[in-house]
């Protein structure tokens, strides 16, 4: 399974699939808040009572740090975005007061709404990891091996095709995971009125 690294923690922690791989992608992800330039939003307590869009569900950036970030606080409305351009024209038009995205979809998408400046409140500290190859626990341990030859094997110029790095180190998922334990146990509350983004049950 070729996994972003949202859904590569989940896979990793819940279901105990096995990263041989690290895809080819943007490196040095990092997860960002923004508003527009003329709103009163300054820090993540700023964002209580409000509405802030989202990106979909298993972004890193656009999903689970944002939800990380904003744990403990009780929230207007959580809109969820079908991409991360959605998000930044929600902000734009005051849909939503604040928008999670990564740094780098901040730095393609913020020219493109004529008229609307934006600025970044939060930068998330950690940078995302990159996504992986996983091989499922299920299967045979001789046959995992099997496979990861197979892909170490693979020319360099044709794995880069497929889209992963054969023989590079797989990156540290220690925090990923840790993100994702803690923000699942809220997901299922994202669409209740007002939001509460932390666990009822603690």
């Amino acid at each position: 399974m070729f996994a972003p690294p949202g859904i590569a923690a989940i896979a990793i922690s819940r279901y105990q699939y096995i990263p041989i791989f690290p895809l080819i992608g943007v490196t040095n992800l990092r997860c960002v808040l923004v508003t527009r330039e003329d709103s009163p939003i300054r820090t993540l307590q700023d964002l209580q009572g409000k509405t802030v869009a989202l990106g979909q569900l298993g972004s890193a950036t656009g999903y689970y740090l944002p939800l990380y970030n904003l744990y403990g606080l009780t929230v207007a409305e959580i809109l969820s975005a079908p991409t991360p351009k959605t998000v930044m024209q929600w902000v734009a038009e005051g849909k939503a007061i604040a928008g999670a995205v990564s740094m780098a979809e901040f730095n393609l998408y913020s020219s493109q709404f004529q008229g609307t400046k934006f600025r970044i409140f939060y930068t998330d500290p950690h940078y995302v990891p990159p996504g992986v190859v996983l091989i499922q626990p299920t299967i045979e341990s001789k046959r995992q091996e099997y496979i990861r030859k197979v892909m170490s094997d693979f020319p360099s110029s044709s794995a880069q095709e497929v889209g992963y790095i054969p023989n590079a180190a797989i990156p540290n998922y220690k925090y990923m995971i840790s993100v994702v334990e803690r923000v699942q146990p809220i997901t299922s509350q994202l669409q209740t009125k007002p939001v509460q983004l932390f666990n009822k049950t603690i």
